[in-house]
């Protein structure tokens, strides 16, 4: 991938290009499509948009804009999006790692975004890779948007990723405690099991109160999106076990993507950080 190249996205042909990037990995209906007209303004006050480029081809974007959030300045993470056929070559890491670089240079500590709880391969990226935690559960945050949905009818829940940004080197990011260690070590608030050949989630645990414990999800819900039963019974579990345990101080501080897939929490604080 040294052919990529990522740059600031300022003209109104780029802007063209963004709606073909959004329709192509989203599968938006216009209405749902950031417009030309918000991101030209968008630009001009602040926002950071940055494009990734192949051979001159525009193959994926980021996109932020400034917000405030728990009193503090940041900048909010409102899309990242790379063509499909270029997934899975750490282009999108690239770009919030570029993204990070623009916010630093303006004077921020912090981006914020949001992301579905159920999505293992964008937990690995957001919490074991760029290092981000989240400590809110947003229950049903876009209600009736259907292009955010995984399946009709489901619940768009949402985590609040808070990404600490100057104090999140490349270094501090590979010391990762979670990186190589027996999950049988840790207790967990939530498995799966397999119930006549569907693998859905065993009753949440509430009562435990060690510093670490394990939340699991699904590896790939995608696989599961023709039963959407079961990726009810997924988003209602984790729904359960990620408000308490957020309520009650807890972080999600990493993720642990192998054959089973495990959010890792950290006793931290005592505040309560759900939205309801």
């Amino acid at each position: 991938m040294d052919r990529l190249k990522i740059k600031k996205l300022i003209s109104h042909s780029d802007f063209e290009k963004l709606l073909f990037i959004q329709k192509a990995v989203w599968k938006h209906k216009d209405i749902d499509l950031t417009p030309i007209h918000h991101l030209n303004i968008s630009v001009k006050t602040g926002a950071i948009l940055l494009g990734a480029f192949l051979d001159k081809k525009m193959v994926g974007f980021v996109y932020s804009f400034p917000a405030i959030f728990d009193e503090k300045i940041a900048q909010h993470s409102h899309q990242l999006a790379v063509l499909p056929q270029y997934q899975g070559q750490k282009i999108g890491k690239k770009l919030k790692l570029a993204q990070r670089n623009s916010a630093i240079k303006l004077g921020y500590n912090l981006i914020t975004w949001t992301a579905d709880p159920l999505v293992a391969k964008n937990a690995n990226l957001n919490l074991h890779t760029l290092g981000a935690v989240a400590k809110t559960y947003l229950p049903n945050f876009y209600k009736a948007i259907s292009a955010l949905s995984l399946v009709p009818n489901i619940p768009i829940d949402r985590f609040l990723i808070e990404w600490q940004i100057k104090d999140n080197s490349e270094e501090k990011r590979k010391k990762k405690k979670f990186d190589h260690f027996d999950i049988d070590d840790l207790p967990k608030a939530l498995q799966g099991k397999y119930r006549k050949n569907k693998y859905i989630p065993y009753f949440p645990v509430l009562s435990l109160s060690q510093k670490y414990i394990l939340v699991e999800i699904l590896k790939d819900v995608k696989t599961s999106s023709k039963e959407p039963d079961v990726i009810l019974k997924w988003q209602r579990a984790i729904h359960r076990v990620m408000t308490h345990y957020f309520s009650i101080g807890y972080y999600a501080v990493d993720f642990i993507f192998h054959d089973f897939c495990y959010y890792v929490l950290e006793k931290r604080s005592k505040s309560i950080s759900c939205k309801k």
